[in-house]
């Protein structure tokens, strides 16, 4: 069964990308399509799906700055739009009661209430994926868009506690002494070392430690797992950590998406429902697009965010359907929730693919904040003097600007997105700034008043490294660029896109690996006796 399952996802995933829909739309549309072929979700499906949702909200937290959460656009942010959000779509739905719609006729205030609740969240799940494709993680839209969401499944914790009519138990005060064991697993964190040990540990503490503690005492476990993330996040191999953990928690997250086609049987009358919530979804959009642009945030960094949360939740269906078993909803609204869920990802989907694109053709129609009103995590950036730019300060990109600044003096630059990486790297000297290399209007401010001539794309992502030498080309910019490659087939793409040199890296770290042994030798290597 679960071979089928796998399979016909991957045809379906195989297709959407082909079509250039991220494949998470192909995963939804075959959960559909095998459920109306008399296929059923599996309890393996079920669990993998939920080390999934487990091992991403671990990953969001080994990444989060908690000192974020605090942030008056972040909670104040969440707080508004999930009050302005619920209130418009119970002044919809009551709209759509008394024009007679058949499947809300009968629910009363509170019911529609709670209706309105579920759909006021938007998706993790979908939120990261799309970030992480684009490259965004760390960009100042896609914290935003994080800092959100993990304020939305805060709210949505609460709820699902409280619903269950049972409060934790009394011993659950015990993991407030969580921080205290940090130093512990700091010392684990250490001696673990790299590879297969370090993906257990990470499992360990992300199932183990994370979700089976809270569920224990009768908490959440997502909760239990975002929670050791962020205790984590400290460390100096927290992000090595993440990465290692990437392509298994992709893998279970592909039973998530297939898992919500598979659950529920589709009805002509959920989907027309599901279609009408659809037409309502642009205004819950442009609650976001209002609130971040009133903390004054430029237009892309308002637009780029608003759009990674337009979309309806998992937390809804899970809303609805803990409703549905308290028998406060019927079951109608069960196949409702999945198919708008669905339905917004698969719109969802291009349109964040998208978003840059339109925000570059029509920028100039925008109004945007003076500078000196801009946010303060949205400011403009001045390079100074600098000639050299590095874009991204990873191992590769240090290994450049030490390079540059041996043979040369200071004429570099570095630029990261990473909060941690450059108080790193000015703590040892190097001149780094925080920015996203990916954003337009970086380009745009910062080639109005410098003397680049060389920018050095070294950035871990490729997909940041590609919309990085598009916008720098887009911008205007004349003097050279070069770029690092994994495949022989990102050579080609980056080149199309601008990149006067692109050097892959494992063949130059093979060149430099030969040059020093054989520099450090002398030359002198007898030839092999054949």
């Amino acid at each position: 069964m679960e071979l089928v399952l796998i399979s016909v996802a991957f045809s379906f995933g195989w297709a959407a990308q082909r079509c250039l829909l991220p494949p998470l739309v192909g995963f939804l549309v075959a959960g559909f399509v095998l459920h109306a072929l008399g296929y059923q979700s599996t309890t393996a499906i079920t669990t993998l799906s939920d080390l999934g949702v487990i091992l991403l909200l671990f990953t969001i937290g080994l990444k989060l700055d908690v000192k974020s959460l605090l942030s008056k656009e972040i909670w104040g942010g969440a707080t508004l739009h999930n009050l302005l959000s619920s209130l418009w779509f119970i002044l919809a739905l009551m709209a759509l009661k008394w024009l007679g719609l058949t499947v809300l006729h009968d629910l009363s205030l509170g019911q529609i209430s709670l209706l309105a609740f579920a759909l006021s969240f938007s998706s993790t799940v979908f939120a990261v994926k799309s970030l992480e494709e684009k490259g965004g993680m760390n960009a100042t839209y896609g914290k935003l868009a994080i800092g959100v969401l993990i304020m939305q499944d805060i709210f949505a914790v609460l709820f699902l506690t409280a619903s269950k009519g049972e409060w934790p138990q009394w011993y659950a005060f015990a993991l407030l002494a969580l921080p205290l064991i940090r130093p512990l697993l700091y010392r684990l964190f250490d001696q673990v070392g790299h590879g297969e040990m370090l993906v257990l540990f990470a499992m360990f503490l992300a199932l183990v430690v994370g979700a089976g503690l809270f569920e224990l005492v009768g908490l959440k476990g997502d909760l239990g797992a975002l929670i050791l993330g962020i205790l984590l996040s400290g460390h100096a191999r927290a992000s090595e950590m993440s990465k290692s953990l990437f392509n298994l928690k992709e893998l279970f997250l592909i039973c998530f998406f297939l898992n919500i086609g598979l659950e529920q049987t589709p009805t002509w009358t959920g989907l027309g429902i599901a279609a009408l919530l659809m037409l309502l979804l642009p205004v819950k959009g442009a609650i976001y697009y209002g609130i971040f642009y009133g903390f004054k945030f430029r237009i892309r960094t308002t637009l780029l965010a608003t759009l990674s949360l337009f979309n309806f939740s998992e937390f809804g269906l899970i809303v609805t359907g803990l409703a549905y078993k308290q028998g406060w909803l019927p079951g109608e609204m069960m196949v409702v929730m999945a198919f708008a869920v669905s339905l917004s990802f698969i719109l969802a989907a291009p349109i964040n693919q998208w978003g840059s694109r339109w925000y570059r053709q029509h920028s100039g129609q925008l109004k945007e904040w003076t500078p000196e009103q801009l946010h303060y995590k949205d400011k403009m950036i001045d390079l100074g003097k600098a000639e050299v730019l590095v874009l991204g300060m990873g191992r590769v990109g240090t290994g450049a600007y030490d390079e540059i600044t041996q043979y040369y003096g200071n004429i570099a630059i570095g630029v990261d997105i990473r909060r941690d990486t450059i108080e790193s790297q000015t703590a040892q000297g190097r001149n780094v700034i925080r920015g996203d290399a990916s954003d337009s209007d970086f380009w745009d401010r910062i080639f109005s008043r410098n003397r680049i001539r060389l920018v050095l794309v070294a950035m871990p992502n490729q997909e940041a490294n590609q919309q990085a030498i598009e916008q720098l080309r887009h911008s205007g910019f004349t003097g050279k660029v070069a770029a690092v490659a994994k495949y022989a087939d990102d050579i080609e793409s980056l080149t199309s896109l601008g990149a006067d040199a692109v050097f892959n890296i494992y063949r130059e770290a093979g060149g430099g690996f030969a040059r020093d042994v054989l520099s450090h030798f002398g030359h002198h290597i007898e030839s092999p006796k054949i």
